[in-house]
């Protein structure tokens, strides 16, 4: 680590200590930020302070939270999300398409409506791009989270998560079909003439995940199927039009 004059290590934590944050001292002193942040570790070290980060957290703190919100970044999670949570990494990672940038925005703002303290970024990775919010307590409000794969092990709701689920269905079906669904539009011919109509699919491996799905589903009166793919029940498939006309009026195609 760079050395620095101690006038400038001392000067650094006095303002750290009237509780200026740790960027704002980096910028006004002309040093790394990293190096305050270890500058702030050492001093609490030394002086045997414990720090607990801020939180606001729903579930640690009681504050109340946007439920529909939550019902869909928790589809978007069942989906194609992850929680990192050991050593000093804490984050959940929703993966969303290059292709639609709508639902790369509409991920963000459920982090950010959820819990808005945490800070929140993308990354660019191949093809999609990583949506994260950090912070540990993305494990309060996904209690699925654990090691392996999520389609590998028990996924079930607990029952303040199913209560917040059945408020609003749509919001958790949207963020299901968001994830690992999409909108496409099929055709057949009748009688020498060409009809298309639109068909919705949901395709996860995850026999849990598959059920809560189809489950909510027909809670909202939406008619669905299984459709195997070879030997793989892993598809539900979303077709008959007065369902096809419920889901386009709910949820719609990713953008």
């Amino acid at each position: 680590m760079e050395q620095h004059n101690p006038s400038v290590r001392e000067s650094a934590l006095l303002l750290l200590r009237g509780g200026m944050r740790n960027a704002e001292v980096a910028e006004r002193l002309g040093v790394p930020r990293g190096t305050v942040g270890w500058w702030r570790y050492e001093d609490r070290k030394r002086r045997g302070e414990t720090y607990v980060p801020p939180t606001d957290c729903p579930r640690c703190t009681g504050r109340a939270f946007d439920h529909a919100a939550y019902a869909y970044l928790l589809g978007l999670y069942l989906g194609d999300g992850h929680i990192i949570s050991k050593c000093k990494q804490h984050h959940l990672s929703v993966f969303c398409g290059t292709v639609w940038p709508g639902l790369i925005d509409a991920a963000e703002e459920a982090m950010r409506r959820v819990m808005p303290l945490p800070r929140v970024s993308r990354r660019q990775r191949g093809g999609c791009v990583e949506v994260k919010s950090y912070t540990q307590h993305w494990i309060c409000l996904f209690p699925q989270h654990g090691p392996g794969k999520k389609n590998e092990r028990r996924i079930a709701l607990e029952g303040w998560q199913q209560e917040i689920v059945d408020a609003p269905p749509w919001e958790f079906i949207r963020g299901l079909i968001h994830s690992d669904g999409c909108r496409t539009t099929n055709w057949t011919v009748r009688n020498g003439k060409r009809y298309e109509y639109p068909r919705y699919f949901f395709t996860n491996t995850s026999d849990d995940i598959r059920r809560l799905c189809t489950e909510t589903l027909t809670k909202v009166g939406v008619r669905w199927t299984i459709l195997a793919r070879g030997s793989n029940p892993f598809n539900v498939s979303i077709a008959r039009k007065e369902s096809a006309a419920l889901m386009d009026l709910h949820v719609g195609a990713k953008h």
